[in-house]
Order: C-alpha cells, then structure tokens, then sequence
C-alpha cells in the first residue's frame, strides 16, 4: 500500500503540484525553514508576498540574525501569530552562535532550535536535503485520517502516534522534496478540508474514507469549546501635528513585544491616564472593533484624542513612542490595530 501511495502521488504532483513556489527557486535551507515557520496556521496564498517581502531584506540566516527585532516584526506583521516571528528570529541567534551561521542537518538540533517541532524539522530535511524525514502537518493528517479511514481528534497523543507511524510508513527512497510538497499540496488543492475532490485524487482507490462514504466525517474534528471574550479600551492619542503614541506590549501575552496603542481594561482606567497626558483638544468613541485570536475573542473599544499644544508630557522611552504616520510601516503592529490607523489615513 505504502509503495501504492508514493507512486501515484508523484506522478500526479509532476503534472498537477505547485511548483513555481517562491522558496522553492532556489530551494535553500534558510528559506525552506523561512517558508516552513510562515506556513504554520497560514495558508500559501498568503504567505507568498510577505515571503519575498522577507528575504529581500533578510536575505539569508546572518542577515535575520543581525536584524532589530523591530524590523523583524514590521516584515511579519500582519501574518499573526507573532510568536513564530520571535522564534524565528531566536532560532537565527542560536543558530549564529551554535552553527556558524546555517542550519544544523540534524533532527535532534533541529528539534532543539525555538519555534521548530517535529514536522517542521522533518519538512526542513526533507526539503532541503532531501533526507528522509516525515510530516504531519494540517493537510497530512487530513490525507492519512482519510485515506486509512482514522477515528478519532488527530490532536490526541494516541491517534498522533498512529498517524507519525503511518506517515513514515508511506516514505519513498527517494524525491523526498517532492514528496513532501505532494503531500501539502494535494491535501491543500484536492482533499480539502470541505467539499474534496475525490474523483480527481490520484489516491481515491486505495481511500477508506472515500470507499465508506466518510469523507465529510474524517479526519474527525477537535471538540467544540466555545471561546471566552475578553473586552480592551485602547486609546489613539494623537499629538498637535499628528503623530501617535504607540506603546510596547510585554515581551509575553498577547501581541507579545509588538507597538500597539496603550490599552485599558477599564474606562476609568483609560481615563485617567488620558486626563494626565495634557489637554485634550478633542475626543471620540469609535465603533468597536471585533477580533478572534487562538485562545479568545477580543473587543476592542477605541477612543480617539488629539492633544492641544504645548507638546505632550509623555516623552520617547523604551516602552512609549510618538510615531509619525510615514513611521508606522516600519513597526510590527497588531493587524487590528494596523488597520484601524489607516482607516482615516
């Protein structure tokens, strides 16, 4: 079955795979792991343009090592998840320090670098080097819950164990590179996760799901817990000739080490610390803004203030900036909070 598998995904990825990605020409270890971290909870015809906005600044692993973090989150930002960005740019640290400047061709250093687990190492060598290492992303477990007819949430140590089992059961001896994009690329275009397309999947014969009519039903879904809502007043303070104060988040919890407007989570709060940066020469509530992030639902409540002169008692330090709107671009800053800036821009 394994030999089965393997050979006719080849052959349908050599006239259906994608093979114009931008990380693929040329293929290099850096930009292999680049794409790899960017892909996580992303999809490709997202992660395209901000890939190629990414190495032609940071054009291989010293450069991102030697970047500020700043610049790092401004090229990120927008893709969320910033933790990847973070560890992305601690695994360049460690690699710098520990691996004159590459990427280790190891599994177990690999595994050992920030923000790399178990899948991402195995596409990294496998991608990059061609060595033969599994995957079990998304897509892959997708594949193999229905191809193998798998019951059970494949986010279970069990059913995981089985499917990492499967997955290195279905390794060709060689093109590991192309088969591990085969794999992401039919699990992206053909076995999707709605309304797959069965009749044009090269695996559809051999598909226990396909054969007993469960293909709606595998990969069975995660428990549905119903996501807590958190509520945040946030403040767009704007000095007399137009510049705004952004604020850095800590360096955990959300929006982590990025420059956002400072926040309250309650009214009074915000408005004392507004009554205490001067005169305020106008203010207005916004219309709530509504945000869906891994763990909980926030609402953002925005309030509007332009100081009067003189100029704001609140100066530049580490933690509080006055940024003009030509600046924001190169600030890594919240999406929502992005937008809402060049809502009136």
């Amino acid at each position: 079955m394994s030999d089965r598998f393997a050979t006719r995904l080849l052959k349908w990825f050599d006239v259906h795979g994608r093979h114009d990605l931008p990380w693929q020409h040329p293929r290099t270890p850096y930009r292999v792991w680049l794409s790899e971290i960017m892909l996580q909870q992303t999809q490709v015809s997202v992660v395209t343009g901000y890939f190629q906005r990414f190495v032609d600044a940071l054009p291989d692993l010293p450069a991102l090592a030697a970047a500020p973090p700043d610049q790092v989150l401004a090229l990120w930002s927008g893709l969320g998840y910033y933790a990847r960005a973070r560890n992305l740019h601690a695994t360049a640290h460690r690699c710098v320090e520990l691996h004159d400047g590459d990427l280790p061709r190891d599994f177990d250093a690999l595994l050992a670098l920030p923000g790399i687990g178990r899948s991402t190492a195995g596409a990294i060598l496998a991608q990059a080097w061609g060595d033969r290492f599994a995957i079990l992303d998304g897509n892959v477990k997708r594949l193999l819950a229905r191809y193998h007819g798998i019951e059970g949430w494949p986010g279970t140590p069990t059913i995981e164990k089985r499917m990492w089992a499967l997955a290195n059961s279905h390794l060709p001896d060689s093109r590991l590179a192309d088969f591990t994009q085969a794999q992401m690329d039919l699990g992206a275009t053909l076995c999707t996760r709605s309304n797959p397309d069965c009749a044009h999947c090269p695996l559809h014969k051999d598909c226990v799901a396909y054969s007993t009519n469960r293909t709606a039903s595998l990969p069975t879904p995660r428990p549905i817990k119903a996501k807590p809502e958190r509520e945040m007043h946030v403040v767009w303070l704007e000095d007399d000739t137009g510049r705004v104060l952004l604020q850095r988040r800590p360096p955990t919890g959300v929006w982590a080490s990025l420059w956002s407007l400072p926040q309250f989570e309650a009214i009074a709060a915000r408005d004392q610390w507004l009554d205490a940066q001067g005169r305020i020469a106008s203010s207005s509530e916004l219309e709530s803004i509504e945000h869906v992030l891994t763990h909980f639902r926030l609402s953002l409540h925005p309030l509007h203030a332009r100081l009067a002169a003189p100029k704001p008692r609140l100066g530049d330090n580490d933690d509080h900036r006055w940024v003009a709107r030509s600046e924001l671009a190169t600030l890594g800053i919240p999406a929502p909070i992005r937008r809402l800036l060049e809502s009136t821009s």
